[in-house]
């Protein structure tokens, strides 16, 4: 290849030769980083975002604790306090989810179109598995958090928590 080049140039001393490999692997090595370092900061903010969640679930707990005590000592049963803490969670889950991954869905878009000037594509699967896999979460770690309240009667509960 080196030859051929060299014969070109010689022929033709007006004409630039360029080594079109070398540059789309430089370009391949940049965008390759570039999207590494994309990856690393969302599951970053995943982590991050993970983090926030727990701690605001386990802030909300003590309110949620009396508010199942409440429920408790009014003659609710452990079914409809289950029923009721797992509602609210739900509800808490999809409306941070949907929050979250709508940002995220719009800054991408910012980001590809008008930023990068790039076709916008996304795998809806993804999206709609981490909202799932959201949700989960959160009424996972919800309903971690009230299982004292199900599990012990009222005055128990309330002792344990000022105790």
């Amino acid at each position: 290849m080196a030859n051929y080049r060299g014969a070109v140039v010689k022929a033709f001393p007006n004409v630039s030769v360029i080594d079109l490999t070398t540059i789309l692997q430089s370009v391949n090595d940049i965008l390759t980083k570039v999207s590494f370092i994309i990856q690393f900061m969302a599951i970053f903010s995943l982590l991050t975002g993970l983090i926030v969640l727990i701690s605001s679930l386990t802030l909300s707990k003590y309110q949620r604790l009396k508010e199942s005590i409440l429920l408790r000592t009014i003659g609710a049963s452990r079914a409809q306090i289950i029923k009721i803490n797992a509602t609210e969670y739900t509800f808490l889950g999809v409306l941070s989810a949907l929050t979250g991954v709508g940002i995220a869905l719009i800054a991408s878009f910012i980001l590809t179109k008008v930023q990068l000037k790039l076709d916008f594509d996304i795998s809806w699967w993804i999206v709609t598995s981490i909202l799932f896999g959201l949700v989960l979460i959160t009424v996972i770690i919800g309903m971690f958090n009230s299982r004292d309240v199900v599990s012990n009667p009222p005055l128990e509960v309330l002792r344990k928590e000022n105790g």
